[in-house]
């Protein structure tokens, strides 16, 4: 892969080829470059929730996605842990997009991705959700954040 391919991506296990849905989800992720890309200087900073915003449609038309549309209530995408009496819910993890027919528990994250480690809340999440069979993560390949005149850069994507 040349390191102009965009998006960066690898699928896990290594030892077996990644599935189809893996091209169509990476697609929407090319046909949104333009709008999401972090190596781009955007007028604002494209934080996770904008780039979600971003993809929801493609998600939504191209693969069957139900997606986060919002932080109050009825804009969160809830899915099961584990089940009490009755059935009802006795714990839930809040993620960006589910696919259902594969099992696709999509999150996309920013700065919080490897500076507030949060791809490894996503990983043991995702291994706990009910009908998640795949964890598609998507992290900058490089998040910067201004302090005063001090320009920090994280390299989410390739960091270790």
């Amino acid at each position: 892969m040349t390191s102009d391919a965009y998006p960066r991506w690898r699928f896990f296990p290594a030892f077996q080829p990644p599935p189809a849905w893996v091209h169509e989800l990476t697609g929407i992720f090319t046909s949104s470059r333009l709008a999401i890309d972090s190596m781009v200087e955007h007028v604002k900073r494209m934080e996770s929730n904008d780039v979600l915003r971003v993809l929801a449609d493609g998600l939504e038309t191209e693969m069957g996605f139900t997606v986060e549309r919002g932080k109050k209530r009825l804009g969160r995408l809830p899915r099961p842990v584990f089940f009490g009496d009755e059935g009802s819910y006795l714990r839930t993890y809040e993620i960006d997009a589910f696919e259902p027919t594969n099992g696709i528990a999509l999150e996309v994250e920013a700065g919080r991705a490897t500076m507030g480690n949060a791809i490894y809340r996503d990983l043991i999440q995702g291994s706990l959700m009910v009908d998640a069979r795949f964890l598609a993560l998507a992290v900058p390949l490089e998040y910067r954040s201004q302090s005063g005149a001090r320009l920090t850069r994280e390299p989410s994507y390739a960091k270790p």
